[in-house]
């Protein structure tokens, strides 16, 4: 199934899995992490600072429930152009993706740097 704007919400139902979800609220709850990741990005970009943390705890929270495969393909069709940057590093520290994974997009340096600092680099 190719991912689109119309059947995102098939597309995350059919990779949602959690033990925990009761009902659909919970799910929507879920689907909402990818608005809120969105949002500390562009905060980030308008000259705000970066939430590492919180952006960290979205991400674990999405890839637990949808998986990694869903979890980018959703987060492909959620995110500009202008958030990759930002947002690769973590995927990395996540091991959601590769160090060699979109190897078109440069890593933000702040992003790498705060990252690190939780690895104890």
């Amino acid at each position: 199934m190719e991912l689109t704007k119309r059947n995102l919400v098939v597309f995350a139902a059919k990779h949602y899995h959690t033990p925990k979800c009761i009902d659909s609220e919970q799910f929507f709850e879920d689907l909402k992490k990818f608005k809120y990741v969105k949002r500390l990005l562009n905060r980030y970009l308008d000259g705000g600072d970066l939430p590492d943390r919180l952006i960290l705890n979205h991400l674990i929270v999405i890839f637990n429930v949808f998986g990694i495969y869903a979890g980018l393909k959703i987060l492909e069709l959620k995110m500009g152009p202008e958030h990759w940057p930002i947002l690769k590093p973590f995927l990395i520290f996540l091991k959601a993706i590769d160090y060699d994974g979109y190897p078109e997009i440069e890593m933000d340096p702040l992003a790498v740097e705060k990252l690190r600092e939780i690895k104890g680099i």
